[in-house]
């Protein structure tokens, strides 16, 4: 029987050679095309890396340019709120310099510190604004009383009750004014 049982086993053993090549075979074509998946894989998950990138670095570009920006116009205004601040003082100089003063030399160094402060302000590009005499501009002035007067014309400023003034464009604070007519 062993005989026989070698026989029998024989066409089975050949067939299972044959089997296994096509196994292998068919496991080989699916591994090709695997290794083709995973390569468009890869290459799909490069390219969404590489948008993620691009647009991060766009962000990041336009957030510079953002905080460049707003860095470039804080200054500007963080003069006119310090200047702001010192109006009060320089009217208060303006009144002291139309006071009488006995004191001769007390006169003459309120009158240079008074002076110095100009010149402060006038580096910082800060000017008074013109008003008495002109025409009425609500973009300037600040009407606070009427005056009806055939001397002066229309709109017409009859008086300054305080001081108005700009920095370049800006205005600091209006003139406070009386409009005749």
């Amino acid at each position: 029987m062993s005989a026989k049982k070698a026989k029998e086993s024989a066409p089975q053993a050949e067939e299972a050679k044959v089997e296994d090549v096509a196994t292998e075979e068919t496991a080989a074509q699916p591994a090709v095309e695997q290794e083709i998946s995973e390569a468009d894989l890869l290459k799909k998950q490069m390219e969404e890396l590489n948008d993620k990138l691009m647009r991060t670095l766009a962000e990041y570009d336009n957030y510079r340019k953002r905080s460049q920006k707003e860095r470039l116009e804080i200054y500007p205004e963080a003069v006119a709120q310090t200047v702001s601040k010192f109006l009060p003082v320089l009217d208060n100089f303006d009144r002291a310099m139309e006071s009488e003063c006995e004191d001769s030399e007390f006169k003459k160094g309120v009158d240079m510190i008074f002076t110095s402060f100009k010149e402060c302000l006038k580096a910082l590009n800060v000017e008074e604004i013109e008003a008495e005499g002109k025409e009425f501009d609500p973009n300037l002035h600040n009407a606070v009383m009427h005056l009806e007067d055939e001397n002066l014309g229309e709109n017409t400023i009859a008086a300054v009750f305080q001081k108005g003034y700009k920095m370049g464009d800006k205005v600091l604070r209006h003139a406070m004014v009386q409009v005749a007519n």
